[in-house]
């Protein structure tokens, strides 16, 4: 008995020690896990830029430092890609504003309807010349959504009027008039939307830029025939992935969670086409059965509505056949204008792979500058101090000072350098002597 009683006396003082460790283990368990999340001892640095040393490039990267200096993402959280993604797939951005603009409907000839958003300029260029940005958003995005609402509110004060394509069905309050709706790669609707604005105002030059999937359509635009190079003065493309058949693998893969935001965009495309679903499976719909539709309910991946919904849309006979010829990376070697593509290192739906395709196109093309950041998430480049971020974005930023340095060569570059056709150093000086 004694014995029993020295044994639980000894025992007893040792089990808070015991369950106090267990605790501490814990904490510090999470703790380091929300460190690894965070990712608050990786380092910031300036963008890694891929690039011919031209003469216009030195003279873009000298007029838009922001793309040689460190990109600071707000302090406790900016460094982890994934709530980058996540802040912006949730609130697009903070304190957005509410810029006025005016729809625009285009008939297009298959019996759909395309619409974009126009909103003039709130101050003059600083060149002095008209210029219009041209806008494709991301999968599924239009004019209303927060991010693009910045972007444009930003141009407008720095003296570009703005045209933001809405993706063909993308519009909850806008239905379809025919059975098709916006795929990863079809340039239709972009491309009447940049007619509208070269017929309505014959002075104005273009800056194009594309956001994700919306980089894709905008690259695969200006390579698919070089007469739509002309009057741009240059485009930026930002977080595309460049190859949706290289990207299909790794957007089934678990790393970086790929998976998980694939499952989540797939859920989102779906209640878009659902939105639809009357017009795009009803009487008039030759391209739709019900076995498509069934399918489309089960589907957890972006991969299976593409197979199954999307490539028919085009009469495309496989996935791959879908894959191959929507996307930009069998065009964007066509472009010849200025060409900035920017990705970020931690995006979670960009598996890094992908990459060679923009770095070997700059270290190949001398219009080329590739830009990929340590840290920025998907469309996200947030900037802050510490916890809240600013309105306006990194990527904000430098769009628009990479057009204003685009604007100022064009300006006062040398008279042998005609737009669309940049000219060695080497014949400018030939032609000045």
């Amino acid at each position: 008995m004694n014995t029993h009683e020295s044994e639980v006396y000894t025992v007893a003082p040792e089990m808070p020690a015991m369950f106090d460790g267990m605790k501490l283990a814990a904490v510090a368990t999470v703790l380091y896990v929300i460190v690894r999340c965070l990712n608050l001892k990786s380092p910031t640095a300036p963008p890694d830029l891929t690039y011919q040393d031209t003469a216009l490039n030195l003279f873009l990267l000298k007029s838009c430092p922001i793309l040689t200096k460190e990109y600071i993402p707000p302090l406790l959280w900016g460094k982890s890609g994934h709530l980058q993604t996540a802040l912006y797939g949730k609130l697009g951005r903070v304190s957005s504003p509410h810029p006025f603009g005016l729809r625009k409907y285009l008939p297009m000839q298959d019996g759909a309807t395309a619409t974009f958003d126009l909103f003039e300029p709130l101050a003059g260029h600083q060149s002095g010349e008209d210029v219009t940005t041209v806008i494709c958003p991301g999968i599924g995005n239009h004019s209303e959504k927060h991010y693009i609402r910045t972007f444009v509110d930003y141009s407008q004060k720095q003296g570009y009027r703005c045209a933001v394509l809405n993706h063909l069905g993308a519009l909850p309050n806008i239905e379809l008039t025919s059975p098709r709706m916006f795929t990863y790669g079809c340039t239709w609707e972009f491309a009447a939307m940049v007619g509208f604005i070269k017929k309505t105002y014959p002075q104005t030059k273009l800056i194009v830029v594309g956001f994700s999937l919306g980089g894709n359509i905008v690259c695969k635009f200006l390579g698919e025939n070089r007469t739509n190079q002309e009057r741009v003065l240059c485009c930026v493309s930002v977080c595309q992935g460049y190859s949706a058949l290289r990207a299909q693998e790794t957007f089934l893969q678990w790393d970086q969670c790929r998976r998980f935001y694939n499952f989540l965009m797939a859920d989102n495309m779906k209640k878009i086409i659902l939105s639809h679903r009357s017009v795009l499976f009803g009487v008039g719909s030759t391209k739709m059965v019900d076995t498509d539709l069934s399918r489309l309910y089960t589907a957890t991946s972006l991969m299976q509505i593409d197979d199954n919904i999307m490539r028919k849309f085009h009469g495309h006979n496989s996935l791959k056949e879908y894959y191959e010829k929507e996307s930009c990376v069998h065009y964007i070697h066509n472009i010849n204008v200025p060409l900035l593509l920017v990705n970020s290192g931690d995006d979670p739906l960009v598996h890094n792979s992908l990459l060679t395709i923009p770095r070997t196109l700059a270290e190949k093309k001398e219009n080329v500058i590739f830009a990929l950041t340590l840290h920025g998430g998907h469309l996200g480049f947030f900037e802050g101090a510490v916890l809240f971020p600013q309105p306006l974005t990194w990527m904000d930023k430098v769009i628009v000072g990479y057009a204003n340095a685009i604007c100022q060569w064009e300006k006062q570059k040398p008279p042998c350098q005609s737009q669309g056709a940049h000219s060695s150093e080497t014949k400018c000086q030939d032609s000045k002597s």
